[in-house]
């Protein structure tokens, strides 16, 4: 009897664990598929060229993918989008944990990065076009700098959520710079800078759009300027899905499998 008993609850617990695994996937997948049904509905409905049916999506996607325009427009966002992002996570971290860990820096930098935070993108990139001519400095410059004060703000908290007796500590086990920036500070900042990193994407491919759009003559930007001018709503879609594909399989195989090891000293919740 305490065999079977035995051989029951590891029957259990693996079902369990089982069930935890597949089910997270199984609810998503359900949900995309949600969505697209509604999409179709919808597109049946309007029966107009404003809501194209996912079909027409997937025609227009193939046809560009086939001449290979799709590709290259997609391969140089993604080129605008990482040295925005790049360029964006490394100042703004450094200025936010300075930030965060000066209260008189703080105090005296503080006005600064509430006006960055306020001037609007449309802005920023107008001027950086106009002072650096239409290239892919002034391009790329102008998405980092509309991200980097949400990367400080984030980071600042981040700083003054350090604990103090995890630095007392490190003093007393004697150690050095590096050895504690690994083990003591990153680790407490490593939430800060994944949210950081996970809004600063979402945001940055969106600015990037905008500015391909008002200077650039390549980029998903510029392709849906351009369709937008032919009234071709299936196309724009088309590299719109695109895009977000490529940044979800960014987010899923890049991103989170990352998090997960640089949180996997974290106790795991039931």
């Amino acid at each position: 009897m305490a065999v079977e008993a035995e051989s029951a609850e590891t029957e259990s617990r693996l079902h369990r664990l089982a069930s935890r695994g597949w089910a997270p996937k199984a609810l998503t997948f359900v949900s995309l598929l949600g969505l697209l049904a509604i999409w179709w509905i919808a597109a049946i409905i309007a029966d107009s060229r404003v809501l194209p049916a996912p079909p027409a999506v997937l025609d227009a996607l193939h046809r560009d993918a086939v001449t290979g325009e799709l590709w290259f427009n997609l391969a140089m966002t993604l080129m605008r989008v990482f040295f925005a992002f790049v360029t964006a996570m490394v100042i703004g971290s450094a200025i936010g944990i300075a930030l965060g860990m000066s209260a008189s820096a703080n105090r005296f930098f503080d006005p600064w990065l509430i006006l960055f935070l306020n001037i609007p993108a449309l802005v920023v990139i107008v001027l950086a076009y106009i002072w650096f001519g239409l290239n892919e400095v002034a391009a790329i410059g102008a998405i980092a700098v509309n991200k980097i004060p949400n990367v400080v703000v984030t980071m600042r908290e981040g700083a003054r959520a350090l604990d103090p007796q995890l630095a007392e500590m490190a003093k007393v086990y004697r150690f050095g710079r590096a050895k504690t920036l690994r083990h003591v500070i990153l680790p407490q900042l490593q939430p800060y800078f994944a949210a950081a990193s996970r809004s600063g994407l979402a945001l940055i491919w969106k600015i990037a759009l905008v500015v391909e759009l008002l200077g650039r003559s390549n980029g998903v930007g510029f392709q849906i300027h351009l369709y937008f001018q032919l009234f071709d709503v299936a196309a724009i879609l088309a590299y719109t899905l695109a895009f977000v594909v490529v940044m979800l399989l960014i987010e899923f195989l890049l991103v989170q499998p990352l998090e997960a090891r640089s949180t996997r000293w974290r106790p795991k919740r039931a």
